[in-house]
């Protein structure tokens, strides 16, 4: 029978398993927000903070247009997970059963990927993780993707209502160039996705 710890001993630098690993969890459709909050309050209450460290719902902003206004909502980027960092196994790698019953059946969560031994994130793995959410910070991404080829109408800035097709689309910056008629020559303008709207949409 696997033997198991109630309670984990003082962190200790020198072993990777003392400061934490970051382990996936699976949650119900739409229940990451609520097993975050969850698993969040029950550290607070129970002062769990010395071995439960972090739970993540990796999110970003996006930015969309109806009618002319611009709307932004966060968008979670990865559906039907969360990422927590803690301290599931003891110095002799048995699981901490306090924090994998709690965690576990904490409200929302299916449970950990990869069952009743879960294997913990890959270094790279979890960096590249903490990348995407670093660099979503601070940004917008735009809702709509746009083609080349396509004829829009700009709702915002100079230009406002004259209809143009796009030649270039930078997604990362949300951006495109688009060439409209001004004076009876085509002129190339650079311009936000939340700036112009589909032709179709108007109808």
């Amino acid at each position: 029978m696997e033997s198991s710890s109630d309670n984990p001993t003082p962190s200790s630098a020198s072993n990777p398993v003392r400061q934490g690993q970051w382990f996936v969890l699976q949650t119900l459709s739409n229940k990451e927000g609520a097993a975050k909050r969850y698993i969040d309050r029950y550290i607070a209450e129970n002062e769990l903070e010395d071995y439960v460290f972090e739970v993540l719902v990796p999110m970003e902003t996006v930015s969309e247009v109806k009618q002319g206004k611009k709307s932004n909502r966060q968008r979670k980027l990865y559906p039907g997970y969360i990422f927590v960092h803690c301290r599931l196994y003891d110095d002799d790698e048995q699981l901490v059963q306090g924090v994998w019953y709690y965690i576990n059946g904490a409200d929302g969560v299916i449970g950990f990927a990869g069952g009743k031994r879960p294997a913990a994130l890959a270094p790279h793995e979890i960096e590249r993780i903490l990348t995407q959410v670093a660099e979503a910070e601070g940004k917008e991404v735009p809702k709509v993707n746009y083609d080349v080829g396509e004829e829009i109408k700009i709702t915002d800035g100079p230009f406002l209502n004259l209809t143009g097709t796009i030649d270039e689309i930078d997604p990362s910056a949300g951006k495109l160039k688009v060439s409209v008629s001004i004076f009876g020559r085509f002129t190339p303008v650079v311009l936000e996705y939340w700036q112009v709207e589909r032709i179709s949409e108007e109808n």
